[in-house]
């Protein structure tokens, strides 16, 4: 009798958790859906952006980079599911070294981000000069530059004159544009009870002087203003970045988990 007990638990027992094993598929199934949101959002922003007539000057089209981004997230996260799903050691295997590449990838950007913290801020500088030049050249940049201007209250990289830079803005008196000696209206203050938005309120600020401008445009320099912002919200940004993270050091924990356990079964069997 009891030897009959003891092959009936021999035949039920599993090394297999499934509650590990269903967390697993859940985690990966919810990325794999925000991928495939990730890869609508890139090809209607791609397809939308082929009906204009504004050139692209970005070195890499940010709807190109939602696509590649949400492809490899996809097939990723497809590893994860199939993997949990059907207890596949080699597709689990694939899950969790994609998702070790990606955090040793992050972790060594943010190492080489804050050693080399003056070279990226000049990179980023060069970045911003560069969407000042070709403000008017490219939608992305041009909505990219204006929400960060209103955001951070801020005008140009280093200050409001930085705007010369652009061929409509420029201050010199042979730019024949309407234009010139303007910014663009995301440097304005907002006007108390405005209703109705005043697009040409930074026309001429940059024949005023430091005081006179500050009565009507953000005279700061967006570098200064978004250092400032990262440093008085350092909280957040640890935050945001341990939310990357986690995810992955979860993925890669339960995936490894998973695999001992199937192996140890397939062990048991042999």
């Amino acid at each position: 009798m009891d030897r009959e007990v003891s092959l009936n638990r021999a035949d039920t027992f599993s090394f297999i958790n499934p509650w590990i094993r269903y967390f697993l598929f859940i985690f990966s199934l919810l990325f794999w859906v925000f991928s495939l949101l990730i890869i609508a959002i890139g090809v209607y922003a791609k397809v939308e952006k082929a009906t204009d007539t504004v050139r692209d000057t970005f070195l890499i089209d940010p709807a190109i980079i939602l696509i590649v981004v949400g492809v490899v997230m996809f097939f990723i996260t497809f590893c994860g599911c199939i993997g949990a799903l059907r207890e596949n050691i080699k597709l689990l295997k694939a899950f969790s070294l994609s998702l070790t590449l990606v955090f040793l990838s992050q972790l060594a950007i943010a190492v080489l981000g804050f050693f080399y913290s003056d070279k990226t801020r000049g990179t980023l500088g060069k970045f911003v000069k560069k969407a000042i030049i070709h403000y008017r050249d490219d939608i992305d940049l041009q909505n990219l530059i204006d929400y960060i201007q209103k955001e951070f209250k801020c005008c140009g990289y280093n200050n409001y004159t930085d705007w010369s830079r652009n061929l409509y803005f420029n201050c010199t008196q042979e730019n024949p544009s309407r234009e010139r000696c303007a910014v663009p209206y995301s440097c304005c203050t907002p006007v108390p009870g405005e209703v109705v938005i005043n697009t040409m309120c930074g026309f001429g600020v940059q024949n005023l002087n430091y005081l006179e401008a500050t009565k009507s445009i953000y005279p700061l320099g967006c570098a200064d203003k978004t250092a400032g912002w990262i440093e008085s919200h350092l909280l957040l940004v640890g935050a945001l970045a341990l939310g990357l993270v986690l995810p992955q050091i979860a993925g890669i924990v339960l995936s490894q988990i998973l695999i001992s356990q199937i192996e140890d079964e397939i062990s048991s069997i042999l």
